[in-house]
């Protein structure tokens, strides 16, 4: 047998005086990590299998567990890190691709935090919102040029097909199989709550949720998982998924193991079979290719629903925009580096794709100077974490935004990037009854109700202090955004000026 190079990431540490040898860890791990040795009546626990999940710390019912990292370090070295080279050591036992979840965990610039809110003082008092109205209600949709009423008034310009959003924030894809079946309730019940929606990623539409319809975006993926004429009609719009900001160019995979009974009859795929995305749609090599896609999705629902097209945000991302507007889309939605996801080659999701807020802004200023930006709505996403990023997006050009991981986080994930193994014991990227039923949809669904609340209050607070009633009155009005901290060209980018200007 060759010898294992690689040290463990963590290193679980019991205090022996507080333990009781409950077990409880050992139940509740799903990676195994502890054990109970009769012989010497103690717990032992494997480091090198501890993914830092925090489940055995929260539930230790003495407080006897810590979770630190572990101790051992390489020699330093500023190019050869501790990460590279452990990374080397894992492909020479193994020889496969490093796969990993989440979203891109590198030191790059978070723009977010490099720009600053405008507020109004005297000239241009501030709102309360406490006291005065405030509109956060979005209508996503492609606009008419203008608007003709007849003589008595009466708007007669035909609307193209909208929704409405109660605050301007959905659910991200999330495919039923890579996330579990309570996981997906959560976000269902939690969206037609609170008047937004959800998107239910490539996997299709289990038959329970279709309830949820009316709060449905439902999704057409290179692999046309679950979908057909039913399907397409069960949700309030249709997204064609091109790409993902995590994993840009590459397809999907969902292992066989994650397809039982309920998924493969989701999927209409056989049972235990893999899933496999392809990197490309078959038929789309072009814009035309594309827009023959968008009116045949728009035929076969009967021109009731708008055509989302979602793409990974890239360094063209602002022609291939302008390409689907003109090719009929009703929404853009572009997904940038940080984005999270149940699986990708870790190679890909950390140096593929640029930051949304470079892509956003580029997007929003290319469609304006095209003049088609009213024509379209323009949706983002890729690590979207509180009210203040959403207000920045806003300002920058969006419409509305889209978040996964900050809804994940709400109902328990612990960010250990560990989806693709399948264990999560927080039973949200599993598929593992023991595991699925950990997550109680009636109180996760709640939870997400609050988060979402809470930010729509922040959000009325923040703009309420530019002076601005209604959100639609800040898209796109970058006077209301300064830079800190960024270089001449990312300000020409962003379309902003520095702190002071």
């Amino acid at each position: 047998m060759s010898v294992n190079f690689t040290t463990p990431l963590f290193k679980v540490e019991r205090d022996e005086n507080k333990c009781i040898q409950c077990r409880v860890c050992e139940k509740q791990c799903s990676n195994k990590v502890h054990s109970y040795d009769a012989e010497d009546d103690v717990m032992r626990a494997k480091d090198q299998d501890c993914v830092n999940c925090h489940r055995c710390v929260l539930l230790c019912p003495t407080g006897a567990l810590i979770i630190k990292k572990y101790p051992n370090e390489f020699r330093e070295n500023a190019n050869w890190n501790g990460q590279a080279i452990s990374e080397i050591y894992k492909q020479a036992d193994t020889g496969t691709v490093l796969l990993t979840s989440m979203g891109n965990p590198k030191p790059f610039t978070i723009y977010w935090d490099k720009m600053l809110l405008n507020a109004s003082q005297v000239t241009n008092p501030s709102i309360d919102p406490l006291r005065e109205p405030m509109e956060t209600r979005v209508l996503i949709g492609r606009k008419p040029d203008k608007l003709e009423y007849n003589a008595k008034g009466e708007l007669v310009t035909e609307i193209p097909p909208q929704i409405e959003l109660n605050v301007p924030i959905m659910f991200s894809a999330m495919s039923y199989g890579s996330i579990s079946r309570n996981a997906h309730e959560s976000l269902a019940r939690a969206a037609t709550e609170l008047g937004i929606c959800y998107n239910t990623g490539e996997g299709g539409l289990n038959r329970d949720f279709y309830k949820y319809g009316k709060n449905t975006i439902v999704q057409v993926a290179s692999g046309r998982f679950g979908v057909n004429k039913e399907y397409l009609n069960a949700g309030a719009a249709i997204e064609i998924k091109i790409g993902q900001g995590a994993k840009p160019g590459i397809g999907g995979h969902l292992p066989g193991r994650k397809v039982g009974e309920d998924v493969s009859a989701t999927r209409m795929i056989p049972i235990g079979s893999d899933a496999i995305s392809p990197a490309p749609h078959h038929d789309i090599y072009s814009i035309e290719d594309l827009r023959q896609l968008i009116y045949s999705l728009k035929e076969v629902s009967g021109y009731k629903k708008p055509v989302f097209v979602k793409i990974a945000a890239v360094h063209n991302a602002a022609a291939i925009a302008s390409g689907i507007a003109r090719a009929g889309a009703d929404v853009i939605v572009v997904d940038g580096f940080r984005g999270g996801t149940g699986a990708a080659p870790l190679r890909v999701r950390d140096n593929v794709g640029i930051p949304i807020e470079l892509a956003l802004a580029s997007i929003d200023e290319r469609l304006r100077q095209e003049g088609i930006r009213n024509q379209i709505s323009l949706v983002i996403a890729g690590s979207v974490r509180n009210s203040a990023d959403i207000v920045k997006a806003i300002a920058l050009g969006a419409d509305a935004v889209y978040i996964g991981s900050a809804a994940l986080l709400a109902i328990g994930c612990h960010m250990c990037m560990s989806c693709a193994t399948g264990k999560c014991n927080w039973g949200i990227a599993t598929q593992e009854p023991e595991l699925v039923k950990r997550l109680n949809p009636d109180i996760m669904y709640k939870r997400l109700v609050n988060l979402i609340s809470a930010w729509n209050h922040e959000i009325q607070e923040i703009i309420g202090g530019m002076g601005i009633n209604a959100i639609d009155s800040l898209r796109g009005n970058r006077l209301m955004l300064r830079g800190i901290g960024l270089t001449n060209k990312e300000l020409e980018i962003l379309g902003i000026h520095h702190a002071g200007e």
